[in-house]
């Protein structure tokens, strides 16, 4: 067994946190046991041997550094308050004042689009409902390639999908196999997938009407919060929304959004 030493350990923490934001420092063991297969398919003996490689910049060893540490299990409909949230008070706010017709929603740090493709499940059921004309674009991004190969490969195990209601199995979903569904066509094509470090500047984008962002800031310290709640208050319209997950909250001193309820916030008009 290759053991991390605490030199190995703040090597790579401070590493991954000047990088990428990510704040590994409570993660010893995760590390030890994700990264243990990669350091022995390598015959590699040590964490520093590993790390010397990365820093060498390879881009191939970073990838799989990234994908090792920051893939977290995910699955359909989870914190389901914020999809109640959409369909009974975003949805219908959206008619009255969305004069483009077009909906825009981002969901950040989207793993493997579990999230991405609720959202878009969500929006499907509410504008099919004799809501003509409407249209909508989801961006999921993400900075694990593996979970933007998954996303994109849009397929999921039935352990994922024990949430979902029977109906979205009919109408969205295509069987493979015994326990394998695959998102359909149409679902798909509202659902963007685009690899993104949050912690960098962003690259241009029109301003989106909700952002979710549930589950990730809880990896970064609160300096690193504070940054990216105020990125994305630049990103949204006026009036737009910030989705976070129900064990992170935003300090009041420090940003300039309004909160609505758990979980949930506004931009100012």
């Amino acid at each position: 067994m290759i053991r991390l030493t605490d030199q190995e350990f703040q090597t790579i923490v401070t590493y991954i946190k000047n990088n990428y934001g990510i704040n590994l420092a409570n993660k010893r063991q995760l590390i030890e046991a994700r990264m243990y297969s990669v350091l022995t398919e390598k015959g590699m003996k040590s964490f520093s041997e590993y790390m010397n490689l990365i820093q060498q910049k390879n881009p191939e060893e970073i990838t799989l550094l990234l994908n090792k540490l920051t893939t977290n299990h995910t699955y359909f409909m989870r914190e389901p308050a914020h999809f109640d949230f959409i369909k009974n008070k975003f949805l219908p706010l959206q008619e009255r004042i969305n004069r483009r017709r077009l909906v825009r929603i981002w969901s950040a740090g989207c793993s493997s689009g579990e999230e991405a493709y609720t959202t878009c499940m969500v929006l499907k059921d509410y504008f099919s409902l004799g809501r003509a004309g409407w249209d909508f674009r989801i961006l999921a991004t993400d900075i694990s390639e593996k979970a933007m190969s998954a996303g994109k490969a849009a397929v999921y195990s039935a352990e994922s999908l024990k949430n979902v209601p029977q109906g979205w199995l009919t109408r969205y979903f295509v069987k493979q196999g015994a326990d394998q569904y695959r998102i359909n066509d149409d679902v798909r094509r509202h659902v963007t997938f685009q690899r993104l470090n949050l912690m960098q500047p962003f690259p241009p984008m029109q301003p989106f009407d909700l952002i979710f962002c549930r589950n990730v800031m809880i990896y970064f310290d609160q300096n690193d919060r504070n940054r990216l709640i105020n990125k994305y208050y630049d990103m949204l319209v006026p009036g737009g929304f910030l989705l976070i997950g129900h064990s992170e909250t935003i300090q009041r001193d420090s940003s300039k959004f309004i909160y609505l309820e758990p979980s949930v916030y506004q931009k100012g008009q």
